[in-house]
């Protein structure tokens, strides 16, 4: 998407440090086409072009320079949409707008993404649509009080009313279908037919006539124009033939009628793909109690600060993140996270805002308010998805930004070929009128995004978040899925199960040295040794110039003696001989045991070793035998031993391992796997993962992991469950297929109805209530996933 500006377009840059920075970066800018003249302040970190100015290309040129230009995203409600060209035309307008670097719009939640250079005002984005005949206004703040619904008279009367009045114009239509031939009076008809043409469907001339006045043509054009003729041929009948024995009101009036209808229709459809996001923004609660000075009292919620103590009590929603500092309970999670069982939760433990509390009354300390919350990503995080456009959409919006204007044509080419032909005017309108009004832009702008809506909301409601339609499409294609060991297959929070001590020397001191060396680490191994020696009552020794050696251990001085505390590979790195402790050592990881050797660096001599044991999750055999029955490869990368990852995997059905693999490689194994021509999912939940997770096809993150994790993958799992992998792929591929299946309706549908009109064969009455339930069945046929439940695993 591109933007232009004839006079200037100014940006901000990153990274410059002095004035050769901002002359290097003046030269390449003044090498873009169409730029006059570009001044770049190293003060303000500010560039300034004059003349036919690109923004994309702009930051591409930054970039080249080898600095950054600072974006932000702005999100924009769009209303007075109607079908897939109101959305092309939309997207088209925000991109001319100087600062846009690119902005899509999505026909099924009404919202528009734009990605801006930093500084670009929302007001401008806002008079932009205004331009092109939308409107568009900010979303209201996450954190906002509910806007009292203003009130008015029911969505479904202009469809009544209008159904009401078409009523008698139609009747004499179907009776002949039983062989009773009569007919209002011309007049009569006139009076039904009149408020239905230019009052309740007076939005197709508003929609239409903005749609021209912009250049371009939507659904409301093409109903504007078809139902005008059918009306217009009917009055002049009425005033130039007084025995003029048939008029065509009703064919304007019913198809105004049946196309109010699909809209009411789709609007109701459409409404429930987003239940996911409804339900999820019901749990925020407007107020909470608030424990001052120990005085309880109600306040808003949007008072509340980061420290703030907070008083839950039994059936009460957890109003913010927080961790329990008082009581203990049980707490149901299940919207956030579709576990269904109730969790304990005792002092220390966190808490989730819109969780509810089953149990015992509960005092938190506040961790996370408004926008930051577990809750509040949640919602942006499917919204997002939600938002976004499917790469298969791209083929839709061509075909759209080309449609309507095609479909006049071929309107305008059916009336002059009957009429030459034919030489009956009235038969040569009437087949035009069905090409215009059977042509139905909707479907092929909803099959898409409605889908994408449905399959994102259901993955919410069972703990699969969706964070893009890139990741729900390139799922359902995965045949090998990755998993990291500790924390994703295993509970993440391994335990010292033996310590071995070298000939000569005390396990004790083992244990006292080890626990030295990791004091301050938040490795899991590290919380063991430190678990261990506190519960045999070890008071370590204070350690010195700790390094941490990724995906190898620790080194560290204690007691000005330097030691090494790591695997096999760090020890062989720096020439320790193992020979004492093989024997121990190979006993321990045939047992599926992790080791980590003690090592002296003076004399090279090993002291003593660890075994450390993760117990595997009981969903994780689960988990891996529905991937199998799917007919999906799994693979097991670890940093751990290759003992210890044979024994779980084998545990776990796992088909092949690679082990002893350091952080920095697990990517470079991936990106392996990927050019074997596999389409692979990484599966992780720690930091060590997000380069992995990056390199995959789509990375799947356990919510129980890092934030880096979940920034980087596709998809997060609000359950630390390995069954939901193949939950996800399933969603995925279930997705995918209503998407084709719309696709292929809303294309085969308008490639056989448009000929089938312009050849005669249609009623324009007939070809009206075809267009409007078509983008009915799309969305009908999306919702169909809400049905979605998972499978029974394989045991």
């Amino acid at each position: 998407m591109k933007s232009s500006d004839t006079s200037s377009l100014a940006v901000g840059i990153q990274g410059m440090t002095c004035a050769s920075c901002s002359t290097r970066v003046e030269k390449v800018l003044k090498q873009l086409p169409g730029v006059t003249d570009a001044t770049v302040n190293l003060a303000t970190e500010t560039a300034t072009i004059s003349g036919e100015t690109d923004a994309a290309a702009v930051q591409r040129a930054i970039e080249k320079a080898g600095f950054s230009m600072p974006t932000e995203s702005v999100t924009l409600t769009i209303t007075g949409m109607t079908c897939a060209s109101c959305s092309s035309r939309v997207e088209k307008a925000l991109g001319r707008v100087p600062g846009v670097l690119d902005a899509s719009v999505n026909l099924a939640t009404e919202q528009a993404t734009i990605r801006v250079a930093q500084g670009t005002s929302a007001m401008t984005l806002i008079a932009a649509v205004e331009r092109a005949g939308y409107g568009a206004l900010l979303p209201q703040p996450m954190n906002a009080a509910p806007v009292a619904p203003v009130h008015k008279l029911p969505e479904w009367w202009p469809v009544a009313l209008a159904m009401l009045l078409s009523l008698p114009l139609a009747a004499p239509m179907l009776g002949s279908l039983f062989g009773l031939h009569w007919m209002l009076p011309g007049w009569l008809q006139l009076a039904l037919a009149t408020p239905v043409q230019f009052w309740l469907g007076a939005r197709f001339y508003r929609a239409g006539w903005k749609a021209l006045r912009a250049g371009s043509g939507n659904m409301d054009l093409l109903v504007a124009v078809g139902t005008s003729a059918a009306y217009g041929l009917s009055v002049y009948l009425l005033l130039t033939r007084a025995d003029a024995m048939h008029l065509y009101f009703e064919a304007s009036a019913v198809v105004i009628s049946l196309v109010l209808l699909g809209k009411f229709l789709e609007a109701r459809a459409k409404r429930q793909t987003t239940e996911a996001i409804r339900a999820l923004q019901a749990l925020r609660p407007l107020t909470a109690r608030v424990r001052l000075g120990g005085v309880d009292r109600d306040a808003p919620i949007e008072s509340i600060r980061v420290g703030d103590h907070v008083v839950i009590r039994p059936g009460e929603r957890v109003p913010v993140d927080g961790v329990i500092e008082e009581g203990s309970s049980q707490v149901d999670e299940s919207l956030l996270t579709g576990e269904a069982m109730p969790v304990d939760k005792q002092p220390g433990d966190a808490v989730t805002g819109g969780a509810i509390n089953a149990q015992g009354t509960l005092v938190a300390r506040t961790t996370a308010v408004g926008a930051e919350t577990t809750l509040a990503r949640i919602i942006r995080l499917v919204e997002n998805a939600q938002a976004a456009k499917a790469p298969i959409q791209r083929l839709v919006d061509k075909v759209s930004a080309v449609f309507v204007p095609v479909v006049m044509g071929i309107a305008g080419i059916t009336f002059v070929a009957w009429w030459a032909l034919g030489g009956d005017a009235e038969v040569a309108i009437l087949n035009a009128v069905a090409v215009l009004v059977i042509a139905c832009p909707c479907a092929l702008g909803l099959a898409t995004p409605t889908a994408i809506m449905a399959g994102t909301g259901v993955g919410a409601r069972h703990g699969i978040l969706i964070k893009d339609a890139v990741a729900l499409e390139l799922a359902h294609k995965v045949d090998t899925v990755v998993f990291d060991k500790t924390g994703t297959l295993t509970d993440g929070t391994p335990h010292v199960l033996a310590c071995v001590a070298a000939d000569g020397n005390d396990r004790r001191d083992v244990l006292a040295i080890a626990a030295a060396l990791q004091a301050g680490s938040e490795h899991p191994l590290a919380r063991a040794v430190l678990a261990e020696a506190a519960a045999a009552s070890l008071a370590p020794s204070p350690a010195r110039a700790q390094q941490a050696l990724p995906g190898r251990g620790i080194a560290g001085e204690v007691e000005d003696i330097f030691y090494w505390l790591g695997n096999r590979r760090l020890m062989a790195e720096n020439g320790v001989a193992t020979a004492a402790l093989d024997g121990a050592a190979a006993e321990l990881e045939a047992a599926g045991r992790t080791v980590s050797w003690l090592a002296r660096a003076s004399d090279r001599r090993t002291l003593g070793l660890l075994a450390f044991g993760d117990a595997v999750k009981a969903s994780a055999a689960a988990g891996v035998a529905s991937l199998k029955a799917r007919g999906v490869a799994t693979v097991m990368l670890t940093g751990d031993n290759r003992g210890a990852a044979k024994v779980a995997a084998a545990a776990l059905g796992i088909d092949s391992v690679m082990a002893e693999v350091l952080p920095a490689d697990k990517a470079a194994q991936v990106s392996q796997l990927r050019t074997e021509g596999r389409t692979v999912a990484m599966v992780g939940d720690g930091i060590n993962d997000a380069p992995a997770l990056a390199a995959a096809d789509v990375g799947i993150a356990m919510s129980s992991g890092s934030d880096v994790a979940m920034h980087t993958a596709g998809i997060t799992l609000m359950r630390g469950d390995p069954a939901l992998v193949a939950d996800a792929i399933d969603i995925s591929q279930r997705t995918y297929a209503k998407i084709r299946q719309n696709l292929f309706w809303a294309f085969v549908y308008n490639v056989v109805g448009i000929p089938l009109a312009a050849a005669g064969l249609l009623n324009p009455v007939i070809a009206g209530a075809a267009m409007a339930f078509s983008s009915v069945s799309v969305v009908s046929n999306a919702l169909l996933l809400k049905r979605w439940r998972p499978a029974d695993r394989v045991k």
